[in-house]
């Protein structure tokens, strides 16, 4: 048995010593509060650019958010290559990344790891983004292509910040796709950055500041889901043409963000949720090459105060470098087990590496099953 495997069952303080409770943390938002736009990047890893941008590849299938993030924010200090996001154990399956991303802790339960929709809310104890921006008079939407009961996603999302959600079975009811519609998880991308356009001109005409998260999934595992847009650019190689097309999507989508008259008060944050399961597509990436998710923060109302050296972070890290981004003030620079990636403040990865702190996450975690308060015969769902 692995050292991994065994560490899942012993037991760890770690957590309850490192977390940070918002409850207890003071936040200064600015003035005239800031919009936010996350767009989670199904399975997107920095290892698809090219070698001499940070990659592991010969051939750049996403070259556009190559650009984008070197022209804009990944936190890489004074490197001239892509910089990204360790995944630790707990965020590396899609409603363990969101959950990671949002609350800074890992998704660690008792139940099947896709079992949390069985529950009767989604970690209750824990105060996420989605609870602080509510508090502070945001408007919030989550949009997706698939079910979001699947993970317990919805349930998330409900209960931390009572999200508008607009899924696949609401497409389906609101008549934009037809009821008998079906590819791949729900709808493609193509379809789901349409109606985000749409939902983020509806939005933005409202007074109150909003928080818009938009997931995508045509490149989910395995070799991901060609649509009408995909190129051919790379022959019989599916998931890199699928990959390319989701990049090109993505930058025209940016692009159109940036003509709407919102865009000058609003942060982009575009981050892959968790690296990808394809069973084969990086099976000759070299052992020693440090795979991470990818990373880009656009139009941020912060600039980093480590310019000297490329910093070290997890997908932990992105709950108060999301708040930063907005030009709120944390005391102390940390919320849960993240740092904010714009402060000097060193990351837990930097503090104790890599192996100590997957070793350690990897434990049980007492304070981690107060939180969620996991109900392992939970009442069937009426």
């Amino acid at each position: 048995m692995g050292i991994f495997f065994e560490n899942q069952l012993l037991s760890s303080k770690f957590i309850e010593r490192h977390y940070v409770d918002p409850k207890n943390v003071s936040l200064s938002f600015p003035e005239k509060k800031r919009n936010l736009i996350v767009i989670f990047l199904e399975s997107m890893e920095i290892a698809f650019a090219d070698e001499k941008s940070g990659g592991a590849f010969e051939k750049n299938p996403i070259s556009e958010l190559t650009r984008i993030a070197n022209e804009n924010e990944d936190f890489r200090g004074n490197s001239d290559t892509l910089n990204g996001a360790f995944v630790m154990p707990g965020g590396s399956w899609s409603i363990a990344a969101l959950f990671s991303h949002t609350s800074a802790l890992p998704l660690k339960v008792s139940i099947g790891r896709n079992d949390m929709y069985t529950q009767e809310s989604f970690f209750k104890g824990v105060t996420a983004l989605g609870d602080i921006l509510k508090e502070n008079g945001y408007r919030q939407t989550f949009m997706l292509g698939a079910d979001a009961t699947f993970g317990g996603l919805g349930l998330y999302y409900k209960d931390h910040g009572n999200f508008d959600m607009y899924d696949y079975n609401e497409a389906k009811a609101s008549g934009k796709i037809p009821k008998d519609y079906r590819v791949w998880w729900g709808f493609e991308d193509k379809r789901l950055i349409e109606f985000a356009k749409k939902r983020l001109a509806e939005i933005a005409a409202e007074k109150e500041p909003f928080h818009f998260s938009v997931f995508t999934c045509d490149t989910h595992f395995e070799d991901g889901y060609v649509c009408t847009k995909c190129p051919k650019d790379f022959g019989a190689d599916q998931y890199s043409n699928v990959l390319s097309c989701s990049s090109r999507q993505i930058n025209e989508f940016l692009e159109w963000i940036k003509t709407q008259s919102f865009y000058e008060n609003t942060t982009v944050v575009i981050v892959g949720d968790h690296l990808t399961m394809d069973k084969d597509y990086c099976k000759d990436i070299d052992e020693g090459y440090e795979r991470k998710t990818y990373t880009a923060f656009i139009n941020a109302a912060a600039a980093p105060q480590r310019t000297d050296k490329i910093t070290s972070y997890t997908t932990l890290d992105m709950f108060p470098t999301l708040l930063a981004s907005l030009g709120v003030i944390i005391e102390g620079d940390r919320l849960g087990l993240g740092t904010n990636l714009f402060s000097a403040e060193s990351t837990l990865i930097e503090t104790y590496g890599y192996t100590m702190l997957k070793n350690e996450l990897a434990k049980k975690s007492e304070l981690m099953e107060r939180l969620g308060d996991i109900k392992e015969t939970p009442k069937p769902k009426s």
